[in-house]
């Protein structure tokens, strides 16, 4: 995953995306025990040219294709590692991207989303394996659960955090 992470941060170092963070099952990993999961998801922030126009990841994908990487499927191999890519622009996910926490993985910097928009996240797409890793993040993280409520409230998922609390 190093040299995913590399590359990753090249992607921003040239500025074919503004910023980014990893989330999903490998974020999760950085607060809970590891579980498997085929995929690294990769939220980016990319800049468009006007607001509601839709976001083209063709220049990434060019560069990455010119570097080596390959597609398989959905996804696009880095260093090894099926990478997903998931552009935001408006929301959760982007505010979950702009509050991300920085560490450091085999000395590189790189950033990961927080338990809280992990969580808010899972909420918002409410498939049964998000729903799982809601439970795993509250039970095996500390989760700050004023900061989660803010979050919550103002993505209007409390009824959804509600619907998970009840099952």
């Amino acid at each position: 995953m190093k040299k995913t992470i590399e590359v990753l941060n090249s992607l921003k170092n040239k500025t074919l995306i503004d910023d980014y963070a990893i989330g999903g099952g490998v974020a999760a990993i950085f607060y809970t025990e590891p579980v498997f999961t085929y995929d690294l998801d990769v939220f980016v922030l990319v800049k468009s040219e006007s607001e509601g126009k839709i976001v083209s990841l063709s220049p990434v994908y060019d560069y990455l294709i010119n570097i080596g990487c390959s597609w398989k499927g959905e996804h696009i191999t880095i260093g090894g590692f099926p990478v997903q890519f998931i552009p935001v622009s408006t929301g959760v996910e982007r505010e979950a991207v702009e509050n991300a926490k920085e560490v450091t993985y085999s000395g590189i910097r790189t950033k990961v989303l927080s338990a809280e928009y992990l969580v808010a996240i899972a909420l918002k797409v409410g498939r049964r394996k998000d729903f799982e890793k809601v439970t795993r993040l509250f039970d095996q993280s500390r989760i700050n659960k004023p900061a989660l409520e803010k979050i919550l409230k103002k993505h209007s998922l409390l009824d959804k955090f509600k619907k998970w609390k009840g099952r």
